[in-house]
């Protein structure tokens, strides 16, 4: 079953997917920067970085811009080409802004790992996937629990 769906995330504007997520993405527009999701967008994707169907893992989508760095214009006198406002990346991905995000939200998770879900003319989405350390259920599973000793 992972394998269809995976088939179709690939090419998404040559399957159902393009449909389903244009429907999906009226509602995330509307909705907070940062949501906590009951199941993942990608179940393929989520299994393959590490999510379970199981207690203390927790799905966050995030909402954030798209585009180069935001720099602002200097008020003093420069050559229009020295000016550094154009064409000016940032050091972070705008997946890993997504990442620090979840994890300013939610400060008693930790993040695993994070994956693409859709992208509009302003915005990019993403799942985040976390993990609660202090869950028993985590603690005792020997896949997941090296999380759980903070020393990653």
């Amino acid at each position: 079953m992972y394998d269809y769906v995976a088939e179709a995330w690939k090419k998404p504007h040559e399957s159902y997917v393009h449909k389903l997520n244009w429907q999906r993405m009226i509602k995330w527009r509307r909705e907070n920067t940062v949501t906590r999701v009951e199941k993942p967008t990608r179940i393929d994707r989520a299994r393959s970085l590490g999510y379970r169907a199981k207690q203390g893992f927790v799905v966050v989508r995030v909402k954030v811009r798209r585009g180069s760095l935001r720099k602002s214009r200097f008020d003093g006198g420069r050559v229009p080409s020295k000016m550094g406002v154009k064409k000016i990346t940032m050091a972070k991905s705008i997946q890993r802004i997504a990442e620090e995000r979840a994890a300013k939200h939610y400060p008693n998770l930790e993040v695993l790992n994070s994956y693409w879900v859709g992208e509009d003319g302003k915005h990019k989405y993403y799942e985040v996937i976390s993990v609660d350390p202090h869950h028993s259920v985590i603690k005792s599973d020997p896949k997941i629990n090296w999380i759980c000793s903070g020393k990653h």
